[in-house]
């Protein structure tokens, strides 16, 4: 993300391990399948082999999946920058964000991880969430801070970023 003059970057980071470990669950626990089936038809070792390459491929798409999504907030703008061959960009102004949520399930609880969501004067066309974020009521504390900064000349805020 290119800034402008004078803009400071609040919050920089990508979406969590933690947020695509159930990605890398389900993708092993396949290739075990695989591979089981596989090793009662014909041999162990490439049933073996099997399960490697297989294992291989969901750590390196897991690793892309999450590498090729960056979120950034900065005193003047929400940018979701998403790709890494294609490229799919959101960008906002942060005074068109209305109301900043975040959303956990039991499961997102545990693994402290979570998905917030920005209402935007654009209304529900134009959804920003940063989904799988570590420690989402950080990222609401910031983004409220530099509303409030923005909005009231005699408040002071950071400029430092959370990665």
């Amino acid at each position: 993300m290119d800034l402008q003059s004078g803009e400071k970057i609040i919050y920089e980071g990508h979406p969590s391990w933690r947020a695509i470990l159930g990605f890398y669950i389900l993708g092993i626990l396949i290739a075990a399948g695989i591979a089981l089936i596989y090793s009662l038809i014909d041999s162990t070792s490439t049933a073996v082999v099997i399960f490697a390459v297989i294992t291989a491929i969901v750590l390196v798409v897991g690793f892309i999946k999450r590498a090729a999504t960056r979120y950034t907030i900065t005193d003047r703008r929400l940018n979701i920058k998403r790709g890494i061959v294609s490229r799919n960009v959101q960008e906002t102004r942060l005074q068109r964000v209305q109301n900043v949520n975040y959303q956990q399930s039991v499961y997102q609880r545990l693994m402290q991880i979570g998905n917030v969501d920005f209402d935007t004067a654009a209304g529900d066309d134009y959804n920003f969430v940063f989904a799988g974020v570590s420690q989402p009521e950080q990222v609401v504390e910031r983004v409220d801070r530099a509303t409030h900064v923005g909005n009231d000349p005699s408040l002071e805020g950071g400029g430092q970023t959370a990665r």
